[in-house]
């Protein structure tokens, strides 16, 4: 089949499943977008390069798929780099086709031309520069390949513009040979022997799921695994939704804003199974002291994580979907000794959980971020898809949301990108449009990519945008007001005067907004029921503190508490 460079790629995208991808064009990419064009090829045209990259990891996140970005040379492929590294420290699978100067011009500062395979070399699982249209199906299958396979990551495409343009005799290939890429599925099962007899010794076992749980999709045999033993369960940001809120071995989220239980947990546990986690240092606190009487079990599919911040006693290297089920085949047939032997374990866990629950000042004339979030998670059953931008309300949505489902809570987790959280939203719903996408963000956040408020519009993407209107940069704040005396240098954000009700209806979207707690749900309610893209403008209170918290330096037992119910 003869077909040019710009065919070839589309040709490519059809042969690995995917349905859409999400860009904006450029000189160096005109014959591919015109190929597009052509093909009606489904493009989803954002109003910024990043704003199309969050949306390609908010599809990826949401659907399990690769998702797929296409900007020009230059500043077009440079727009990328915050979203490809958000992409790589949260192991999100994308593929980046990026056009190049022409061969001839490459390396001679030629204009929009920029070095995107050099630049983005530490952040990407690996990336190519196509000068050899022959080369464009074979660089296109590795690309797909290494992004999904494995340890999920981003992989950059560059292509020189003339490449698009050339022809060749086109044959997808059907298999591919990398010489020291062997991504590893099952492990040694010998380490699954020695885990079982480590289980059978423990008194204090503790169960730490990461996000590499929801990345597997293994969380339904994790459930197994956890009924067949009765551990108590933490963990990270990136692992909640892997199992139910209300599951009753749940302690909740650990670390810097983790619950007390967990915390606690942590910190007198003898045995920690470690499942798809990177024991992050907003996980770990004083990292000599994180878990200190415990022995480490450590599971995941990259051996380079594996006692690169805690040293494990023993590492399980494989795909979850290989080391757990052969794990639980062992634990079944000695479940009722388990549970029996833990059990004064776990009754003590769940005294610190009934005794220093999560809890904030309750107010009846202003509206508490928390309660914001407890009201969504009434109205939606935890049904959601939630995504958040980054800051206090990232980790209070963390905190109150009740996560139901994998794959439900979407967050820049490793990088903490703002202004991730608004094109990421428009990501999800594109890959899932029958469920109800929530995006939560700070009055800080959503002006970093506002204008992807009109990609909603324009799309009528029905994502309902939750703005969090403390009239500040909330968590920096809360920094200043605990560790710096109170000097708020350039984190107020009062007579700056942005009316967000205003900005949506600019750019087609619907603008609603919340100033009393009694205005709350019904007007959450009203958003939840209009049909297309909301945004609530929701002024809360400038000085809530995020709590729990753990200072930094400090360990997860000395955690700083607050709030009271009343």
């Amino acid at each position: 089949m003869k077909l040019t460079g710009a065919e070839a790629i589309i040709e490519s995208l059809k042969n690995e499943k995917v349905d859409v991808v999400f860009g904006y064009p450029g000189g160096a990419v005109l014959t591919l977008y015109d190929a597009l064009y052509q093909a009606d090829f489904r493009h989803i045209l954002t109003k910024h390069e990043q704003g199309a990259v969050h949306a390609a990891d908010g599809y990826a996140r949401a659907t399990g798929k690769v998702g797929v970005v296409i900007a020009t040379s230059g500043p077009g492929a440079t727009n990328l780099v915050t979203g490809i590294a958000t992409a790589y420290m949260d192991s999100i699978p994308l593929v980046a086709i990026t056009g190049q100067v022409a061969v001839p011009l490459i390396g001679r500062d030629s204009f929009q031309e920029a070095d995107i395979r050099g630049i983005t070399t530490p952040i990407t699982k690996h990336n190519y520069l196509v000068k050899k249209v022959e080369d464009l199906p074979r660089v296109l299958k590795e690309a797909f390949y290494i992004a999904r396979t494995g340890r999920p990551g981003p992989v950059v495409v560059d292509v020189a513009k003339d490449v698009f343009a050339a022809s060749l005799d086109y044959q997808y290939p059907q298999e591919v040979k990398l010489r020291g890429y062997r991504p590893l599925f099952a492990g040694n099962s010998d380490t699954i022997d020695k885990v079982f007899q480590e289980l059978k010794l423990a008194q204090k076992p503790l169960i730490f799921i990461g996000g590499g749980v929801n990345l597997s999709d293994s969380s339904e045999v994790l459930k197994d695994l956890i009924a067949q033993t009765g551990f108590p369960v933490i963990s990270t940001l990136m692992g909640l939704g892997s199992l139910p809120f209300d599951h009753p071995q749940f302690l909740g989220m650990v670390g810097m804003h983790g619950t007390y239980a967990a915390n606690m947990a942590t910190t007198e546990c003898d045995l920690m199974l470690g499942i798809g986690v990177r024991f992050d240092d907003r996980v770990t606190g004083l990292l000599s002291e994180f878990a200190s009487k415990a022995k480490i079990i450590h599971f995941d599919i990259d051996p380079a994580e594996i006692n690169k911040n805690v040293l494990a006693h023993l590492r399980v290297v494989g795909d979850l979907n290989w080391s757990l089920p052969a794990l639980l085949q062992q634990v079944e047939v000695v479940s009722s000794e388990l549970k029996e032997q833990v059990q004064p374990w776990i009754e003590k866990v769940l005294d610190w959980q009934r005794e220093n629950p999560l809890t904030y000042e309750h107010d009846t004339e202003l509206v508490m971020p928390q309660a914001v979030i407890e009201k969504v998670s009434e109205l939606t059953q935890g049904d959601a898809v939630i995504v958040t931008d980054v800051g206090q309300h990232q980790m209070w949505v963390a905190q109150y949301y009740g996560f139901r489902n994998p794959r439900s809570f979407l967050t820049s987790g490793g990088l903490g990108t703002m202004g991730y959280g608004l094109p990421a939203a428009l990501g999800a719903q594109c890959g899932l449009p029958e469920r109800p996408v929530i995006l939560f963000v700070g009055d800080g956040g959503i002006m970093m990519n506002c204008q992807e408020l009109a990609t909603a519009a324009n799309y009528n993407f029905p994502v309902k945008v939750l703005i969090f209107n403390n009239q500040s940069l909330g968590m920096v704040a809360q920094w200043q007001r605990m560790f710096y005396g109170g000097r708020y240098s350039h984190t107020s954000l009062k007579g700056q005067h942005t009316d967000f009700v205003k900005l949506a209806e600019a750019m087609g979207v619907t603008g609603l907004r919340v100033t009393k707690p009694e205005e709350l749900g019904i007007v959450l309610a009203e958003a939840l029921a209009t049909p297309g893209p909301v945004v609530v403008d929701i002024r809360t209170p400038e000085t809530v503190d995020l709590l729990p918290m753990v200072p930094t330096g400090a360990r997860l037992d000395q955690m700083i508490m607050g709030g009271t119910e009343g």
